[in-house]
C-alpha cells in the first residue's frame, strides 16, 4: 500500500486492524500544532500595579517596626499611639462604608455595623486586661531569641499573606494561609510588645498590630477593586511613611526597605515580562481531551 493510501486511511485509533504500523503518523499530523494557545502576555505597568498590595504589606511591616522602636526608645508617647490607632480605625471604617455604599441590603449593613461595634469593644477590653500579662510573657527569654523569632514570623507573614482582591459582598471564607499569616504577625507583635517597659505601651502596640495585620489587609483587598489611582496613592503614601519613620532610626533598615520596594514593584515585574519570551507550550492532536466542568457558585448563608 502506498503512502498516499495510508494517509487517506489513517485514523487516530489503535483498536482497528490497519495495513500500516501502529507508530505510523501522516504528514498532516502536525498541521494542528499550536504554540502557547492560551498564553496572554503581561504588560510591564499592569504587573507594577498588581504588585502594589505586596508593597503595601511590606510597608505596613516596616511601619510597625518603626513604631515599636520609637516606643522602646521612649520617642513616642504610647497614649498618642492609642489615639492615633483609634483615629486610623475610624478613618478605615469610613472608607469601608464608602466602598460598601453600593449594597442594596440595608438590613445586612446595619447588622454588620452592630457586630463591628461589639467586636471592637470586646477587642479593646481584652487587650487592656491582658496587657499586664503580655508584658511579662518573655521575661525569661533573651533578646536575641526574641529578635530572631520576630523576624522569622514577619517573613512567614509576608509569604503567606493573601494578596488577591476581595469583591464586594463576598462571602468567601478566608484561606488557611491568610489565617496563618495573620497569626504569625500577631504572635510576632506580642513577643515584641513583651520587651516594652510599661502596660500602656504594650496595649498601644498590640492595638496597632491588630489594625495593621488583621484589619488593614481586609481593607487593602477591598481597595484593589477600586480605581487604579487610589491603589497607587495608597502605595505611595504607605511607602513614603515607612521611609519617613524608619530613616531616623536606622539608615540600614531604610535602605533595606527601599531595596525591597524597588525590587518588588519595579524589578520583579520586569523579570517576569522578560521571562515570557522563553515560554514554549506545545499543543497538538496527541493531547488528551480536557473536560470542562461548570460548577455553580454556592453562597454561604
Amino acid at each position: 500500500m502506498s503512502t498516499e493510501q495510508w494517509e487517506a486511511e489513517w485514523e487516530r485509533v489503535l483498536w482497528k486492524k490497519k495495513q500500516y504500523p501502529d507508530n505510523y503518523v501522516p504528514r498532516s499530523f502536525l498541521s494542528s500544532l499550536s504554540r502557547n494557545p492560551n498564553f496572554k502576555p503581561y504588560t510591564y505597568w499592569h504587573l507594577v500595579v498588581l504588585s502594589c498590595p505586596i508593597s503595601q504589606h511590606l510597608a505596613s511591616i516596616f511601619i510597625f517596626l518603626a513604631v515599636f522602636m520609637r516606643l522602646s526608645q521612649h520617642l513616642l508617647d504610647p497614649r498618642a499611639l492609642v489615639w492615633i490607632s483609634a483615629g486610623v480605625f475610624l478613618a478605615g471604617y469610613m472608607v469601608w462604608e464608602i466602598l460598601d455604599c453600593t449594597s442594596a441590603d440595608n438590613v445586612a449593613r446595619y447588622t454588620d455595623r452592630a457586630k463591628t461595634l461589639k467586636a471592637s469593644i470586646l477587642v479593646y477590653l481584652a487587650l487592656m486586661s491582658l496587657s499586664p500579662v503580655l508584658k511579662t510573657l518573655t521575661a525569661a527569654t533573651s533578646s536575641d531569641s526574641i529578635w530572631a523569632l520576630s523576624a522569622s514570623l514577619f517573613i512567614l507573614n509576608a509569604l503567606l499573606a493573601d494578596y488577591t482582591a476581595l469583591r464586594p459582598q463576598s462571602h468567601r471564607r478566608e484561606r488557611l494561609t491568610s489565617v496563618l499569616s495573620m497569626n504569625a504577625a500577631i504572635s510576632s507583635s506580642v513577643v515584641l510588645a513583651s520587651r516594652l517597659s510599661d502596660d500602656i505601651s504594650v496595649f498601644g502596640l498590640i492595638l496597632f498590630s491588630v489594625q495593621a495585620f488583621a484589619l488593614f489587609p481586609m481593607l487593602r483587598r477591598r481597595i484593589q477593586n477600586a480605581v487604579r489611582p487610589v491603589q497607587i496613592m495608597v502605595t505611595v503614601f504607605l511607602s513614603g511613611l515607612s521611609l519617613l519613620l524608619t530613616y531616623p532610626l536606622s539608615v540600614t533598615a531604610a535602605y533595606l526597605y527601599a531595596f525591597c520596594f524597588i525590587f518588588v514593584t519595579f524589578v520583579a515585574p520586569g523579570m517576569l515580562v522578560w521571562a515570557q519570551r522563553f515560554k514554549n507550550e506545545i499543543r497538538g492532536t496527541w493531547d488528551p481531551a480536557v473536560p470542562k466542568v461548570y460548577r455553580r457558585l454556592s453562597v454561604s448563608r
